[in-house]
């Protein structure tokens, strides 16, 4: 097993249709030969959010890295800052939108389920 160092600064930020804000895959298999689990920092300005919908046969992390959202999850609103997270299991799905001046940047991490 090698190191593989990942600069997520070089990695194509791609902005989504819609509202969906900005996404950039920083692992995956063609980065470093990750084969189970596909992660991506997404960034949502205001107005913007990200659903997480259920994805049967994997397992999702989601973390707060910067800024201010609402993760809403079983129809109940939370409000959310920088170090928050979110464990969604395969039947589970969540909503995230930004709130604040900042615009919030999260760390998305899909695993399947083994």
């Amino acid at each position: 097993m090698t190191t593989t160092f990942i600069n997520t600064g070089e990695c194509k930020r791609v902005k989504l249709q819609g509202s969906g804000g900005e996404v950039a895959e920083i692992l995956n298999r063609a980065l470093c030969g990750a084969e189970n689990v596909l992660g991506s920092l997404r960034w949502l300005g205001a107005g913007e959010g990200f659903d997480a919908a259920a994805q049967q046969d994997k397992h999702q992390l989601i973390y707060l890295m910067e800024g201010e959202g609402v993760i809403t999850l079983d129809a109940k609103t939370y409000a959310v800052a920088k170090g928050a997270g979110i464990y969604l299991g395969p039947a589970e799905a969540a909503s995230i939108r930004q709130a604040g001046a900042a615009p919030l940047k999260l760390l998305h991490l899909v695993v399947t389920k083994g």
